[in-house]
């Protein structure tokens, strides 16, 4: 019987500082009306000084952990998506496994920045499904506040610190269950799009987010849409079959834009933007762990995950849960 990559458990953490629109607009020349009209933003969560991504990696890993009724000595696989590593190198997964207790398998990072989950995930899933790890962690941590310009309005505004985390398993027994397909695209072409000015190669520096938004924006809705389409093809799944979507929490007028250029039901799909920001790769399993928290998804739903970042990336991930 063929393997299935099954998602058993989904935690999150937030840092517990909180920075509001109103204290944002005691920095720069905006305002929360500002705010909320073009992102639907209210708030975010920044990290302390001494958190590292790392830090709130570690914290969403053992909540997924817990809810899969797994420990350490489970997990043979840990993948960290982030673009905001504690070091250079080694990879943020290294101390993350050392952290948590893993003591078998691989870790490593994957960057794909905003996509970074679902490009994890569906990277986790091709190793369960080939035999070649039976439990995998798969994480999605940013400290994006360390690489925010905090002057710049038309970025500040819109990125947090979190980090979300899952459980995923190799089985033979998952009947419908698990990963059903994923898609996956990167356009190198639209660099300058978003991106961060500096890196050890080329200015020996970390640099800072540098965003044209409105082109982010127009692609943003483009692909994602296409993205979704897609995954449901492979599947030969309608969109209307699918119970929730959980999309990349970048701003709430993609949200919309998407929804409305598919004729999706706003109300299946889970936005945590208002609360959270942009926290690039962590957002995606940290909406997703806020709609299983509170009873939305159930075990058998029918998941469609996607997101576009930096690069261009660009993807989605069917999963029935």
């Amino acid at each position: 019987m063929a393997l299935r990559s099954v998602l058993t458990g989904v935690g999150s953490y937030l840092p517990e500082r909180v920075v509001t629109n109103a204290e944002l607009a005691k920095r720069v020349d905006t305002s929360d009306e500002w705010i909320v009209e073009r992102t639907g933003i209210r708030e975010r969560h920044i990290a302390a000084d001494d958190q590292r991504t790392s830090d709130l990696a570690c914290e969403a890993s053992v909540k997924a952990l817990q809810a899969a009724g797994r420990d350490a000595k489970d997990i043979d696989l840990v993948i960290v998506a982030t673009a905001t590593p504690d070091l250079t190198f080694p990879a943020t997964a290294a101390r993350v496994q050392a952290e948590l207790g893993v003591t078998q398998g691989a870790a490593f990072d994957l960057q794909a920045v905003c996509s970074g989950f679902v490009f994890a995930l569906a990277t986790a899933d091709n190793f369960l499904v080939r035999g070649q790890a039976k439990a995998a962690l798969v994480i999605g941590a940013e400290t994006f506040s360390r690489i925010v310009d905090w002057e710049d309005r038309g970025t500040c505004v819109l990125f947090g610190d979190g980090a979300g985390a899952v459980v995923i398993e190799a089985r033979e027994d998952a009947g419908d269950r698990g990963v059903i397909s994923t898609f996956l695209r990167t356009d190198g072409r639209m660099h300058d799009l978003l991106y961060v000015d500096g890196g050890p190669s080329q200015t020996q520096s970390v640099g800072k987010l540098k965003m044209v938004g409105n082109a982010v924006f127009r692609q943003a809705v483009e692909h994602i849409s296409g993205a979704m389409l897609e995954a449901c093809a492979r599947a030969n799944v309608a969109l209307d079959e699918v119970d929730w979507f959980v999309p990349h929490q970048a701003n709430q007028r993609i949200l919309d834009g998407v929804s409305r250029k598919l004729g999706i039901d706003v109300d299946k799909v889970v936005s945590t933007v208002a609360l959270h920001g942009n926290t690039s790769a962590a957002s995606v399993p940290l909406a997703l762990d806020v709609a299983t928290r509170d009873g939305r998804i159930k075990k058998g739903d029918l998941v469609l995950m996607e997101a576009l970042g930096g690069g261009l990336t660009w993807g989605a991930a069917l999963v029935r849960v």
